[in-house]
């Protein structure tokens, strides 16, 4: 009697450990009865029908995929390596059971495929400066195409992008190059506003005599600074000139003497 008792025992609590399921709030349970699914339940506790009910476990967490690196050869045949991260989560996980194997393989190899079809469809300047843009089209690419499995993709990020040895070479030049063109443009627009600024200087200047002596005197005075041992002195313009004039009007008075001398001769 007591054995039976025993093995009756024994039979409830293994019919309950089978029939009762726990799940937490990130897991929901897809139910197959018989073989056929019956609908999705959870989180919480759950009871089945032992060997009738089989329960699918489907967490709805965010997966972070990272996608290995892919061999591409970009639109102006430039090889490179290329990887990403794929951020997905399921959303519906009835179809993520039933209308896929292993929804988790399948998103990763659609990643890789999707990858590399959309980097070699763009050129290696829009690789390196435009990831966004890539970013963006493999997200909604990957969303359209998983849809179906009940899966949302949230976010695609390129990571790393492996070039040749003489590609970068390559690119250090074009850069270098580029940094020298930057500056000589700055440097001619330096020139330009600086050539400017001394025309509407001397403009200014140009309309009262006093102002180009007085800044005569300030160069002076900046350029014979307490520490230099350097003496300038200052000559006028204007008396340079009229020594000039008066050494012209001899000259001129000597040749016109000589001219009639040789006349009188």
């Amino acid at each position: 009697m007591l054995i039976a008792i025993g093995v009756s025992v024994v039979v409830v609590l293994g019919i309950l450990i089978a029939a009762v399921r726990i799940l937490p709030e990130y897991e929901r349970g897809v139910i197959f009865r018989l073989g056929r699914a019956i609908g999705v339940k959870g989180p919480g506790l759950i009871l089945l029908i032992p060997l009738v009910d089989k329960m699918r476990r489907v967490s709805l967490r965010t997966i972070v995929l990272d996608i290995p690196p892919q061999d591409v050869i970009t639109k102006d045949n430039v090889s490179m390596k290329v990887n990403a991260v794929n951020y997905f989560r399921v959303v519906d996980p009835m179809k993520a059971i039933i209308e896929v194997e292993d929804f988790l393989y399948a998103t990763g190899q659609l990643a890789q495929t999707t990858l590399r079809a959309v980097v070699g469809q763009v050129e290696l300047d829009e690789v390196l400066s435009d990831r966004d843009v890539i970013n963006r089209r493999l997200q909604e690419i990957l969303d359209l195409h998983t849809d179906p499995w009940g899966i949302k993709v949230s976010q695609v990020e390129l990571k790393d992008v492996d070039l040749p040895k003489e590609m970068q070479r390559s690119i250090a030049r074009q850069a270098e190059a580029e940094r020298d063109r930057r500056a000589k443009i700055i440097l001619a627009k330096a020139e330009e506003m600086a050539a400017q600024h001394l025309r509407n200087a001397a403009d200014i200047l140009g309309q009262d005599p006093v102002a180009v002596q007085l800044r005569f005197m300030q160069t002076l005075i900046e350029i014979t600074g307490p520490n230099n041992t350097t003496t300038i002195v200052p000559i006028p313009v204007d008396l340079i000139s009229n020594m000039m004039d008066m050494f012209r009007r001899r000259r001129s008075e000597a040749e016109t003497e000589q001219d009639v001398r040789k006349a009188g001769d």
